[in-house]
């Protein structure tokens, strides 16, 4: 069995409480050389900017489990916190099949950056 993830400094943020610091941005879908010029996201407009994030994030299912992760994703529609697709669990996109909450933002601190599940897009602040 693996040895529970210790949080590296790259991966060690976690969901603050929603503030009213938590503004409204423009979120547009970013350039995709393996997708066709002009891709959208229907979600996109519903996005606020992130908000503030606290030491000490985890996957929570992979915790349960014993396993490592590699990247964290956070739900915008709930918050939940999973690990990413490069992970053994997938727990971030097992989430989104199981909501069917489209985007999540990414964690890491040296990414800034969504994710839509349902239109299949990364998403930059614009």
């Amino acid at each position: 069995m693996s040895k529970i993830h210790e949080t590296p400094p790259d991966e060690g943020e976690a969901p603050a409480e929603d503030t009213p610091e938590a503004s409204t941005s423009e979120w547009s879908a970013a350039p995709d050389g393996g997708r066709p010029q002009g891709s959208v996201c229907t979600h996109a407009s519903t996005l606020t900017r992130p908000p503030s994030t606290v030491p000490s994030a985890v996957c929570p299912a992979c915790v349960a489990l014993g396993h490592d992760w590699v990247r964290l994703r956070r739900c915008v529609a709930c918050g939940a916190v999973g690990c990413c697709d490069s992970s053994r669990g997938r727990h971030a996109h097992a989430h989104y099949e199981a909501t069917g909450h489209p985007v999540v933002f990414s964690l890491a601190h040296d990414e800034s950056w969504a994710w839509c599940y349902v239109d299949e897009v990364f998403l930059i602040e614009a």
